[in-house]
């Protein structure tokens, strides 16, 4: 039987009796129990389908940052208000993220993905019509929600219809987009706000997500599905667990890290209180994933897997690195030295364009190099560019010296995202590899995640302690307007410019704050150093295994056709 055109899939259905049959993805039962791969033309046709939705998806994670200043302003948000438009997409994006890989595996990759896509775009409109800070927060948690269901299956899909042999160079560009991604989105999201206003950072998603639903309906087959059984006690534990920790740790510094909430009065939960709960609700989650032996949302085995177990370090310090340097460099370019959006966002441009430039040869390198060599250098490059903005923002240096610093971080960054990627699935078995890629795309947004609260923590902190320190003799009506600059009155949801008298202390502040992200780099560096070379005998044996079913499915769909042309 030929084909019916390029985006055919080649399955086998208990209905067929073994005959192989052609069939748009639409067209394919889900009680199929063969699959096999699409060509390699095909293959790369459902990857660039995929790519552009989890480009969308992770521009969404920085966008938000040079639009942050305008969002506060208009919806009259303080800093911490502020912060948390980003806080909320990025906790409901992390928490689902284990359970929505096995989504995938029960009812399809494919349709989880177009699920996830509907909810992220429609939500995206949400986002934009909101008229409240706190209205755009709760969009946003939607939005993250439909985020945390498609991204298992973007590396699901790409793992399952790219056979071993050709596997390096997709994982390659998937983890690279994820770079990518998150460098592009503070430039994307100045010009928006300075061309239409901050709305249009959301309304934007929406013909994209068009586009891309119909890109994948047409272009992604349908996978064999497989039953299982869902943890919802281990999704229950790790969100009340994450979520307590992140909001401890966010909102301790506005309320000096005493009280937040008195649900009795006979019972005030403090900061501390908070913290230490959500660390408990994640030490029982990991002891019942240890005790769970059907199928834990966390599969513990898999970090008897030396690399996989670093790569989810790395990638965690990653997540905090790049999720905390965005917000102080912005705030102090708008806020500071008084650019625009736009402005702001080119002055990181070096950074994207740097990513973007390397993008094509990291890809290369990263099946023929010890990812180790790759991914520890990116790490320390990452770090000392990072170390150097914190030095420019503090003495305020001239503009040519934080393009410069821009540049450093983005050469690093380019050759961390594509070989801590590759790591974490080299060595795991094609059996683990979905579930592997679930942990390991939890494991990014949960250093995300903590990172943004951590920060939004560390700048009140920081600005608080400096502009006391610089107003210590100072009049009552130069007080007052510190504290409306500092986020301490009504004032301070204009997220406008700060008075001259405290530019050195606000400088100050935010360049400390970036020490942050700096460390974070750093702790990654070291986690890849202890990479293994070669991935273990276990891994090697299953992709030869691998090769060699892909080898005879092959051999097998070629009888077929070969006894039409014969007839």
């Amino acid at each position: 039987m030929g084909r019916h055109g390029s985006c055919a899939v080649r399955c086998r259905s208990q209905g067929e009796r073994g005959v192989g049959a052609w069939a748009y993805p639409w067209q394919v039962s889900q009680t199929q129990t063969q699959f096999t791969p699409p060509t390699n033309r095909e293959s790369w046709k459902a990857m660039s389908a995929l790519i552009l939705g989890f480009f969308m998806i992770l521009i969404d994670t920085t966008i938000v940052t040079t639009a942050l200043p305008a969002i506060m302003k208009d919806l009259d948000a303080d800093l911490n208000g502020g912060l948390w438009v980003t806080s909320a997409y990025l906790l409901t994006y992390a928490v689902p993220l284990l359970i929505s890989g096995r989504l995938g595996d029960r009812f399809g990759p494919r349709n989880m993905f177009l699920i996830g896509l509907s909810v992220f775009t429609l939500a995206s409109l949400w986002c934009g019509l909101a008229d409240s800070a706190a209205m755009l927060i709760a969009a946003r948690a939607v939005q993250g929600l439909g985020a945390a269901l498609l991204t298992p299956q973007s590396m699901t899909l790409i793992t399952r219809i790219f056979p071993a042999e050709r596997r390096g160079a997709p994982m390659a560009l998937w983890g690279a987009t994820a770079g990518v991604a998150t460098l592009v989105g503070p430039l994307l999201g100045g010009v928006l706000v300075d061309a239409w206003g901050w709305e249009w950072i959301f309304f934007v998603n929406i013909p994209v997500g068009v586009l891309c639903f119909v890109l994948v309906w047409l272009w992604v087959p349908r996978l064999p599905v497989h039953s299982h059984s869902f943890d919802l006690l281990g999704v229950g534990l790790s969100a009340v667990g994450i979520f307590l920790l992140v909001f401890g740790i966010q909102q301790g510094e506005s309320h000096d890290w005493g009280t937040i909430w008195t649900p009795f009065p006979w019972l005030p939960l403090t900061t501390l209180e908070f913290i230490i709960g959500g660390l408990l609700f994640l030490v029982v989650f990991v002891l019942w994933q240890a005790r769970n032996k059907k199928e834990p949302l966390l599969p513990l085995r898999l970090f008897s897997n030396r690399n996989f177990t670093l790569a989810n370090v790395a990638i965690t310090c990653m997540g905090v690195a790049v999720t905390t340097f965005a917000v102080p460099v912005v705030l102090y370019l708008q806020t500071v030295r008084e650019f625009t959006p736009t402005q702001a966002a080119l002055v990181l441009a070096p950074m994207s364009l740097m990513g973007i430039i390397m993008a094509p040869l990291t890809g290369k390198m990263v099946g023929r190099r010890d990812p180790k060599w790759m991914a520890a250098p990116g790490f320390f490059v990452f770090g000392l560019g990072m170390f150097a903005m914190a030095w420019c923002v503090s003495s305020q240096a001239q503009l040519w010296a934080i393009l410069v610093a821009s540049a450093v971080m983005g050469l690093g960054s380019a050759f961390v995202w594509p070989s801590v990627s590759f790591t974490s699935n080299r060595d795991l078995t094609p059996m683990d590899a979905g579930a592997g890629s679930g942990v390991f795309n939890t494991t990014r947004q949960v250093g995300a995640v903590i990172g943004s609260a951590a920060i939004a923590a560390v700048m009140q902190a920081t600005i608080a302690a400096q502009t006391t320190s610089a107003l210590t003799d100072a009049p009552a009506n130069v007080k007052q307007a510190a504290q409306a600059a500092s986020g301490g009155g009504p004032e301070a949801g204009a997220g406008g410019v700060v008075p001259e008298f405290l530019h050195h202390a606000f400088a100050t502040a935010y360049g400390q704050s970036l020490l942050l992200p700096a460390l974070a780099a750093l702790a990654g560096a070291v986690a890849a150093l202890c990479f293994r070379a070669r991935p273990s005998a276990a891994a090697e044996a299953a992709t030869r295994a691998d090769a060699s079913r892909a080898q005879a499915a092959k051999v097998d769909a070629a009888q077929p056709n070969a006894a039409a042309e014969g007839s």
